[in-house]
């Protein structure tokens, strides 16, 4: 039983944190209208009839620490799957039953720290059990998606119409389309320049051990300036090209805007797309180069056909890792014009409207992971395919 309890430490502390803080923060906050603020609701005041079911899989997930097994690690994962679903629909329940399902009710009725809290535990406990059930990346990508597909259906279905987080967004929809179609326009124009730029700065600096420490000091020194003076500083040479190339600024090119967010987060997706080159490249022993230049390769062909193929798993992690970052970066470039999901959420911040900050955050976070998912998918279908 010791060794037991050792393999499922980890289960245990997710569920008495998820017990701490479903009975310690507020599930639920109740609002009459948008401008005052909101009564909190218990998740113990909503277990009564069917919602007392969710008891169910906490505390099957309690006795599910005991018996540790790869069959196990899969019932838990059903299990805090019934329990996210479950949360859910029991919030969009209660904001029916609370605005009496008038939908043109000011009553406000917001998810609370409780709620989301607990959804990031089950989140979690999921995760792990889906990372202890399998170590293939795609049925791991496949199992976390089905994960939520249950909520999807949930929101397609209306059942969550009137949480005040799906009320702001019916109400800002259009603003919303624009800003997310504005986010993965930042996302792609940085990460095409930055792959032209990153793989030949890679290749030179495998090739050239006298230019590799100049470009890694100077790319090193870029990652350490902070985004917001990276922005300030592109300011005035951008604003000044503009004005002396009035072209420029007719093609958008100016000091606020597109065009500063673009180059600063260009400059810093540098650093760690060249390491990954370096780091690639370098993983390419000496004896598969001389076997592939012994076959009667040319250089460019055992650059192509050999060190690349190799590396790139390596590279696309390096790509992974910036995408993941240019998501998360691009919030901040809304600061200075440039749109996106952050001119959304700093617009909440500056209105003290939640829901709105939530609604420029929770889609940053779904993106980017997202985003990492496709890449680190793409990387074990590389991986497989050269077993």
């Amino acid at each position: 039983m010791t060794q037991d309890f050792v393999k499922n430490r980890v289960l245990l502390t997710l569920v008495i944190l998820l017990i701490a803080t479903g009975s310690g923060l507020a599930f639920l906050s109740h609002a009459p209208n948008r401008l005052v603020s909101g009564q909190g609701i218990s998740l113990f005041s909503l277990l009564n009839g069917l919602g007392a079911l969710l008891l169910l899989p906490v505390l099957l997930l309690l006795f599910s620490f005991f018996t540790p097994s790869r069959r196990n690690t899969l019932v838990v994962m059903l299990l805090a799957e019934v329990l996210l679903f479950g949360m859910t629909a029991l919030a969009g329940h209660t904001a029916v039953t609370l605005t009496g399902g008038d939908e043109e009710s000011l009553a406000r009725t917001s998810l609370g720290g409780g709620f989301w809290a607990c959804a990031a535990l089950s989140l979690l406990i999921a995760s792990d059990a889906i990372s202890r059930f399998t170590l293939n990346h795609t049925w791991r990508i496949l199992l976390n998606l089905q994960v939520i597909v249950p909520i999807v259906l949930l929101i397609g279905s209306g059942q969550l119409s009137e949480l005040s987080l799906l009320k702001e967004y019916d109400n800002r929809s259009d603003v919303f389309n624009d800003a997310l179609w504005q986010h993965l326009g930042i996302l792609f124009g940085t990460l095409v320049p930055a792959v032209l730029l990153g793989l030949p700065l890679g290749m030179v600096c495998h090739r050239s051990a006298r230019w590799q420490m100049p470009i890694l000091s100077v790319l090193n020194i870029i990652q350490t300036v902070p985004s917001i003076a990276l922005f300030g500083l592109l300011l005035a040479p951008l604003a000044g090209l503009a004005k002396a190339m009035p072209w420029l600024a007719e093609h958008g090119i100016s000091g606020i805007g597109l065009a500063p967010a673009i180059i600063a987060l260009v400059l810093y997706s540098l650093l760690p797309l060249v390491r990954s080159v370096i780091a690639g490249l370098d993983s390419v022993s000496s004896g598969v180069i001389e076997s592939a230049r012994g076959m009667g390769m040319n250089r460019m062909q055992v650059f192509y056909k050999v060190q690349m193929p190799i590396a790139l798993p390596v590279i696309l992690s390096g790509v992974r890792i910036v995408a993941v970052q240019t998501v998360g970066m691009a919030v901040v470039a809304a600061l200075i014009g440039a749109g996106g999901l952050g001119a959304i959420m700093f617009q909440g911040l500056l209105s003290s409207a939640l829901d709105l900050v939530l609604l420029g955050v929770i889609p940053v976070v779904l993106m980017a992971v997202i985003v990492d998912g496709i890449f680190k998918f793409l990387v074990s279908m590389l991986e497989t395919s050269r077993r």
